[in-house]
């Protein structure tokens, strides 16, 4: 028996300009041009609620509807079912259009390879199992934004696809401000600055993001997004930094590798070399020491998004903070007490 299944996306922020067989490819397994391109003819397809012809290129923002006829199309698509699972999320703000979380370390947000259970989003769906949100498309549509396995802080979670795009669009234009607090490596030349960057993928380590340099043409090596890195020295401590960053983007990892690319990694930052300290030869035994109980107090990068303001879809602008982890506060009262400047 075949089955005809309506497929909705709507496409990143960050989404580049690329057509619409290939974008549809990219998410729906097994799927052939071929058969794009029949469902584009006989109409089967819309962006934006419009017909498309076969060239249409996508971009930010972009909603997409096809449908297609497959068996067991359901068990081949990134946008599988997810069981509720009963969890303790710590929920800031909740109303009809927005989910305010306090997400700890150590969360995965969405579902992906090794990480089936346990995430977030599992736990939203538990949440809103008694609500009418119950069957909306959480994997895509309630996710805005995400945050790292292992950073700590704010995130918004959008109930609606009105709200979705409401908040799409303030990503899209940079006017959400989102501030982060972090404990780097060494001593930061300037009180503040502004990093900024073309951002991607490590060619010789896909687990981490690298900036680009230039080459001799003035063109960069390999393709990147731009990136925009705000911070400001909150604190100095003895071969430590306290700072916070503002981003005007929000570029995968983009804190981790902008300061790794100043050569002041996050501290216990294992993929991007923070787990180890930093210049050990010129710190004394007791330093040494001291450091490494820290580095067992807090087991991962010490990244906090501490704080978010934006336009609410209906209520107008709004502003969330939330407290500092433990792991992360008890870190930095052992550095003032030992050697606060």
């Amino acid at each position: 028996m075949r089955r005809s299944t309506l497929i909705k996306i709507i496409a990143d922020k960050n989404q580049e300009e690329i057509r619409i067989d290939k974008f549809l490819k990219n998410y729906i397994k097994d799927i052939s041009r071929n058969q794009i391109q029949k469902c584009v003819i006989s109409e089967k397809i819309l962006v934006n609620k419009k017909t498309i012809k076969k060239n249409y290129k996508i971009k930010p923002f972009d909603f997409v509807e096809i449908e297609i006829s497959r068996p067991a199309l359901l068990d081949n698509l990134e946008y599988k079912n997810i069981d509720a699972e009963k969890m303790n999320i710590d929920i800031l703000h909740e109303d009809e259009d927005v989910i305010i979380v306090n997400k700890p370390a150590g969360m995965v947000v969405h579902p992906g390879f090794g990480n089936e259970t346990g995430t977030l989003i599992h736990g939203i769906k538990h949440h809103l199992i008694n609500s009418n949100f119950q069957n909306f498309n959480l994997y895509r549509c309630g996710l805005v934004h995400r945050l790292d396995k292992n950073t700590s802080g704010l995130l918004i979670l959008a109930k609606n696809e009105y709200s979705q795009k409401h908040l799409f669009q303030q990503f899209y234009y940079r006017t959400i401000e989102r501030k982060y607090i972090a404990l780097i490596w060494g001593n930061l030349i300037e009180e503040k600055g502004i990093i900024t960057g073309f951002i991607g993928r490590d060619p010789k380590n896909r687990k981490k993001m690298t900036i680009f340099q230039k080459n001799k043409n003035h063109k960069y090596e390999e393709k990147g997004k731009y990136s925009i890195t705000h911070y400001k020295v909150l604190e100095r401590f003895q071969h430590l930094t306290y700072i916070s960053c503002n981003i005007k983007t929000g570029k995968t990892h983009q804190i981790r590798a902008h300061f790794e690319h100043l050569g002041h990694p996050l501290f216990h930052d294992s993929i991007y070399g923070g787990n180890k300290i930093f210049m050990k030869k010129k710190c004394s035994n007791k330093n040494i020491v001291f450091f490494n109980t820290c580095l067992k107090i807090l087991r991962r990068q010490a990244l906090h998004a501490i704080s978010i303001s934006f336009i609410h879809p209906k209520n107008g602008k709004c502003h969330f903070s939330c407290p500092i982890p433990e792991d992360f506060k008890k870190v930095l009262e052992n550095c003032r007490n030992i050697f606060s400047q």
